[in-house]
Formats: structure tokens, sequence, C-alpha cells
């Protein structure tokens, strides 16, 4: 749903997916509606129905407010979503910006989301860093910014190269991210 440019094309809409497909949506990120545990399951009915019987022991019992505020968010005016969708292009291209000037740091400019994965194995070997754990703590002490590693988000594939962090843009302005990218690059670069 978050989509800075172009459009999206779902796995449903290949050839002999539509069956084999099921899709897993959330009201957390377009709508802000992080918390309210509201979402939806899309697929095979018999997938669906087990995943629900399953859902059912885990949470249940949504509250009606909930459920009208998620009709609400999917049939109501867009323009808060769309907004939302602007200011996260904008700290995006803020965030980009900034980690370009941090020296060794390599990214892909994500076309959705709100947070990106630099590789950063060039900008831990110039401030003496091996481990990725230890340079995010050490980039806190000198640099007071915070920012989790790969390593928080599952087990690395077994070819996977590389040390990664992730930068989320979400609930910061762009003149904090900045400026906290700026003090990450002279505390990068006073190695």
């Amino acid at each position: 749903d978050i989509r800075y440019a172009g459009e999206s094309k779902s796995i449903v809409s290949l050839p002999g997916m539509q069956d084999r497909t099921v899709i897993l949506y959330t009201f957390s990120k377009k709508f802000a509606m992080t918390g309210w545990r509201l979402g939806a399951a899309i697929g095979p009915r018999e997938i669906v129905d087990r995943i629900s019987k399953l859902n059912t022991n885990e949470e249940s019992c949504t509250a009606q407010f909930v459920q009208w505020a998620g009709v609400e968010a999917i049939n109501g005016d867009q323009s808060g979503a769309n907004e939302l969708v602007r200011v996260l292009k904008s700290r995006r291209d803020a965030t980009i910006a900034g980690i370009g000037k941090v020296f060794g740091m390599k990214v892909h400019t994500p076309n959705s989301a709100f947070y990106v994965f630099p590789e950063v194995s060039e900008t831990m070997a110039r401030t003496g860093h091996k481990d990725v754990a230890d340079f995010a703590l050490d980039a806190l002490h000198n640099s007071g910014m915070s920012f989790c590693t790969r390593r928080h988000f599952g087990r690395p594939a077994p070819d996977e190269k590389g040390n990664y962090i992730r930068l989320a843009y979400s609930g910061i302005d762009n003149a904090k991210i900045e400026k906290g990218l700026s003090r990450l690059a002279d505390w990068v670069s006073s190695k």
C-alpha cells in the first residue's frame, strides 16, 4: 500500500498464482493503525479458514469500533493516507541523501516501506569495527545515532554477505534525519 511511484504488481495477477497465493493485509502501515491489530487474509477459502482458526487462539474479538475504523479506512477519504505516503517519501529522500554523506555506506533506494538497510562494511572498517553490533553501540555513543542491525531481523541467508543496519524514518522528521546522519557522517569521517 505504501508505494512512492509506479504501480504495484501482485503475484496474484500472474498466471496460475491465484489459487496458490495468500495475501496477508494489515492496516498498520498505510492507515497508521499500528497496535489496532486489524488485518485480513485473502486467498483460497480452505487456507484462509485455517488461518482464521489459528488466529482465534492467538487474538480474537476485535473491538467493534476497530472494525468500523477499518471499514472507514478502506472506503473513506484517502487524503490522510496519501499525505502519509508523501511525508514518508520526503523522509526516505532525506535518509538516502544523508546516507550518501556517510563514508562507505551503500544503500538501495526503496520504492516503498519506511526504512532502509544500508550495507556498512566499509564504514565499519574505517571506524575499526569487525562486529556490526559493536559498530552500532559505538555509533550510538559517539554520534547519538541509534539503529538496529541486520541480526535483529532473523538469521542471515547462508550466502548473505556484508554487514547491514536498519534505519527507520517513519516517526522522525526530516530535520532530525539530516542532523542524525550528519553527526554519524562527522564521526565516521573523524576516524
